[in-house]
């Protein structure tokens, strides 16, 4: 079976038409070395997390790896992929979240067989990992090579993890501030990332210090309300966090609904099995394929499939 692009596959079941036009607002600091990007998934956190049966703690992690995921990969230029795998011997067994260059956002999170029951007190992601690692990828197809920087799971939170992550594999100072909450809106999970860029030339180095400390005082000022709160306008928050530094904005970007699963790509999956192995995976005359970061079941009668009954 040929593989048809997932925008032409009219056996593809619907998923939600949606993006964030100004998903993502990059910034620089005008008497700073510092650059920037506030990271706002709106109702696109609900559709991306209401898609699974997840616990609260692991649906506010998955939130903010989502928007990790998008901070990170909105500083980069690349086509591909941008992702965050994250594997421990806790509760969660593996969390994988992904951002490809045009913003599109998906989200996988599994439980470990046999997990007791989650509460409040494990909903940091120190406590559902445990220990084990997060791998960072840039993946851009299979005639590049990819970049990949791999940290244990150090600190309590994601973005402790992410801080690590930055001190120890790409080397460069980094502050950030994650957030994921239900509201009566439904989920909402944002972002605010701030990085330490190179001293330009003739500058202090006393200075620079002095304008990287200002700016991540001033950063840490913010709370997870202001940070997910949709009558916010963006650069209004911003303005309000650094306007005594000064503040230049770049081209904002969106963020989407971004499962890249197809018929067509599972169906070729399917036909790379021998007959047997097909036969066994029948129930009630059909083969169910389940995509797990979209949560939709594909249907393939046993009959449309080559080799026939073993």
């Amino acid at each position: 079976m040929s593989e048809i692009p997932a925008f032409l596959d009219s056996e593809r079941p619907d998923v939600p038409d949606l993006v964030v036009p100004r998903g993502v607002i990059p910034f620089h600091l005008v008497d700073a070395p510092v650059r920037g990007r506030l990271v706002r998934l709106g109702s696109l956190a609900e559709a991306l997390l209401a898609r699974h049966a997840h616990p609260s703690p692991v649906a506010r992690l998955a939130g903010e790896a989502l928007a990790l995921v998008a901070c990170l990969a909105g500083g980069l230029k690349f086509r591909g992929s941008f992702s965050l795998h994250a594997r421990g011997d806790g509760p969660l067994r593996t969390l994988v979240a992904d951002c490809t260059e045009a913003g599109a956002l998906r989200v996988y999170a599994a439980l470990a067989e046999g997990a007791p029951p989650l509460t409040g007190a494990a909903s940091e992601a120190r406590a559902l990992l445990g220990d084990g690692h997060i791998a960072f990828t840039i993946d851009q197809g299979a005639d590049r090579e990819r970049h990949q920087g791999i940290v244990a799971t150090s600190g309590e939170t994601l973005a402790d993890m992410a801080r690590h992550y930055y001190a120890t594999s790409a080397q460069l100072a980094a502050s950030l501030h994650l957030a994921c909450v239900e509201t009566a809106s439904g989920w909402r999970a944002g972002g605010l990332i701030l990085e330490r860029i190179a001293d330009p030339p003739g500058a202090e180095t006393e200075a620079a210090e002095e304008g990287w400390r200002t700016a991540t005082l001033l950063a840490a000022t913010l709370t997870d309300a202001e940070l997910l709160d949709d009558l916010l306008a963006p650069e209004t928050l911003l303005h309000r966090l650094f306007h005594s530094v000064g503040i230049a904005f770049g081209q904002p970007r969106p963020l989407a609904f971004g499962c890249r699963c197809s018929r067509a790509r599972l169906a070729a999956i399917l036909e790379g099995f021998p007959p047997r192995d097909l036969d066994d995976m029948v129930v009630d005359g059909d083969i169910v394929m389940t995509c797990e970061f979209c949560a939709i079941d594909f249907r393939f009668p046993r009959a449309a499939l080559g080799g026939g009954e073993a």
